[in-house]
């Protein structure tokens, strides 16, 4: 189970393997917006021995999950560079669908980067028809 910092702004994961206090990845849940957006975002990252084995799929549906029932998010928000086909596989694989790109995004490795903007709405949350 995630743990939310003191202020409930944000939620964070650790992931490990059973009976190992070793650590080989993470997902956190930032940004956390109550009111009428009730929305984060996600963030992850797995140790590179440990990919391609489906462990972070597998702790994503359970922190997706969490975030959803537990926290009662409406929106989870995810974002990754268009050259990383493996994040793309991973939230399309989870639910998430593409809204859009936003270029220069952040920067990184002191260069803006675009990124591709995905979300996940909570299954459980009924959508509402157009009038």
């Amino acid at each position: 189970m995630g743990w939310p910092t003191a202020e409930n702004s944000a939620v964070y994961w650790l992931l490990r393997f059973p009976h190992s206090a070793q650590v080989v990845g993470e997902c956190s849940f930032t940004n956390i917006v109550r009111g009428p957006f009730q929305a984060c975002h996600l963030g992850f990252s797995l140790d590179s021995r440990h990919t391609g084995q489906g462990l972070m799929h597998e702790a994503l549906v359970a922190a997706i999950a969490d975030i959803f029932d537990r926290h009662g998010l409406h929106r989870i928000m995810a974002n990754y560079q268009p050259r990383n086909s493996g994040s793309e596989k991973l939230l399309r694989r989870l639910g998430f669908e593409r809204e859009g790109l936003a270029r220069k995004y952040l920067k990184i490795g002191g260069e803006w980067a675009d990124h591709v903007l995905t979300s996940f709405i909570n299954p459980r949350d009924g959508e509402t028809p157009y009038a």
